[in-house]
């Protein structure tokens, strides 16, 4: 985010840490990565998309991430909403995107991007953080369902050929979905999508329930069945797992 603030920034230019101490996850969480996992941050200039779109460029990144995952993991790779990557129940990795929206005229501001993201003027520049668990087996008790590719699979991994592999992935994606072919990652998105048709519990400031998750709109609204339907927008609902 410096270098795109200091002008210097240019599409597809990528940071690696090979350890994280002090990362951001969603909504101001803390994101810590212990060593020789995947953590990085590539710099987009996102268009054609417009600002309002901004849950196409979601779909990408988290599509991306979930066939880098499966490809080794297998079938229990999911998609937890909106872009969280679950393998049986457990995290494997996550995803921040952040938004650098304004006008020379006006001066930039950077947002995190949320489902509906109220972004207004030129898009200009995205940040998009990856931190997927690779070799690390122990963590920390504060996370309650972590995992790792070398839990799942037993073998250590390279993290930097990884990286290369997973950018060249989403670099292909990128260029297909702002070429028009949003639907298709759509459509592999609901398909991927953990506890399809399952009720789950969620919360919604203080009020707890139980609902089916139905699907994802394409504006990126979590929809849920119980007495009725109703769809949330990224930060409004909470999910209470038991692990």
């Amino acid at each position: 985010m410096t270098l795109v603030h200091e002008g210097i920034a240019q599409h597809g230019y990528t940071v690696m840490s090979h350890e994280q101490t002090a990362g951001k996850g969603q909504r101001g969480k803390k994101w810590s990565t212990g060593k020789d996992n995947l953590a990085i941050s590539i710099i987009a200039n996102p268009y054609p998309l417009r600002p309002s779109e901004g849950f196409k460029l979601i779909t990408c990144a988290t599509i991306a991430v979930y066939d880098f995952f499966y490809k080794y993991a297998g079938i229990d790779t999911k998609i937890k909403w909106p872009n969280d990557i679950y393998w049986c129940d457990r995290k494997a990795g996550g995803i921040l995107i952040e938004n650098v929206i304004g006008s020379f005229e006006s001066g930039i501001q950077s947002q995190e991007s949320g489902m509906q993201s109220p972004m207004s003027g030129e898009w200009k520049w995205t940040v998009i953080g990856i931190g997927i668990n690779i070799n690390q087996t122990t963590f920390s008790a504060d996370l309650p369902n972590p995992v790792s590719l070398k839990q799942v699979t037993g073998k250590k991994f390279d993290t930097v050929s990884l990286a290369k592999e997973l950018c060249q992935i989403l670099d292909k994606y990128f260029r297909e979905i702002t070429n028009g072919e949003f639907q298709k990652y759509f459509n592999r998105y609901l398909r991927a999508l953990y506890k399809k048709d399952e009720k789950v519990k969620l919360k919604k400031g203080s009020r707890v329930f139980e609902a089916s998750i139905k699907g994802v709109s394409e504006i990126g609204e979590l929809i849920v069945q119980h007495s009725m339907e109703e769809r949330f927008e990224f930060g409004e609902v909470e999910w209470l797992v038991d692990y």
